[in-house]
């Protein structure tokens, strides 16, 4: 069955003390197009990221977010070296003006750098296998919501066919009332030409294989947007014919209402993979 372009899948992931949010997203284009929102330092894993997204989609412009919702503790840093500085500064102005040397504990951890903060790194090589699984978790989800576009479009393009059919129908049982007609008034060479000017058996024959076609790549599992992008233009080649070779007010409705419907397949096709 075939499937759509849009899609989205999201999984949450623990490891360790961190926790983060993996996401991944599908719009309709015309080639595969991936974009990254990845946390600082985690640019190695793009390439990764990308084969991950090839396996499960061959067209779309996808999005593929990894945000950290929390971070580990902080880790505070006492700089001894710092504090001893100050406190044989302390010292050498304490005897030289004779004061009095009265630091406190909660004076020296004030100091300018006495104490630091530091974040943790978060290392993604170390991520990475619990990140791929989450990934792969998130692509399926949104693997699932292509596939339930795919039968929504499979079922939509499949009743405009149908409709088209009817349409083709018509304009068969039209084509003889009108070369009936024709038959009565004009001459035997005249209606020879008028004949052979207006028959759509050729264009409508080829009409009927594209119909087949397009409900044949709407139950494979291949990749068919393109495929019936290129069956749409086609079926409007030979409709436009039909058209200008059956001048009869019924026909040229019936060609207006194919034309329609090809143009609703056409769009159709651009949402499909």
């Amino acid at each position: 069955m075939i499937r759509g372009m849009t899609g989205f899948g999201g999984v949450q992931l623990q490891w360790k003390k961190v926790k983060l949010v993996v996401e991944a997203k599908s719009l309709n284009h015309r080639y595969f197009d991936i974009a990254f929102y990845l946390p600082g330092g985690f640019g190695s894993l793009e390439s990764k990221i990308q084969q991950i997204a090839q396996k499960h989609i061959e067209r779309g412009r996808v999005t593929v977010s990894v945000k950290v919702t929390q971070k580990p503790s902080q880790d505070i840093v006492l700089n001894k070296e710092v504090i001893q500085k100050y406190l044989r500064y302390v010292k050498d102005l304490a005897r030289e003006f004779h004061l009095e040397n009265d630091l406190r504990l909660s004076d020296v951890i004030r100091l300018p750098g006495a104490v630091e903060t530091r974040e943790s790194f978060l290392d993604p090589e170390a991520v990475w296998p619990a990140l791929e699984k989450s990934l792969q978790r998130a692509f399926q989800g949104l693997d699932q919501m292509r596939q339930r576009e795919g039968r929504s479009l499979a079922s939509d393009i499949g009743d405009k066919l149908k409709q088209m059919i009817q349409q083709m129908k018509k304009i068969k049982t039209r084509s003889k009332v009108v070369l009936q007609a024709k038959r009565k008034e004009l001459t035997v060479e005249e209606f020879g030409a008028f004949q052979k000017g207006c028959d759509v058996n050729e264009e409508m024959s080829r009409l009927e294989h594209y119909i087949q076609e397009a409900r044949a790549l709407l139950k494979s599992g291949a990749s068919a947007g393109k495929k019936i992008d290129f069956i749409a233009q086609e079926m409007q080649r030979e409709t436009n014919t039909i058209g200008s070779k059956l001048q009869d007010k019924i026909v040229v409705g019936a060609v207006v209402a194919l034309k329609s419907k090809i143009e609703k397949i056409r769009e159709q096709g651009q949402n499909i993979e």
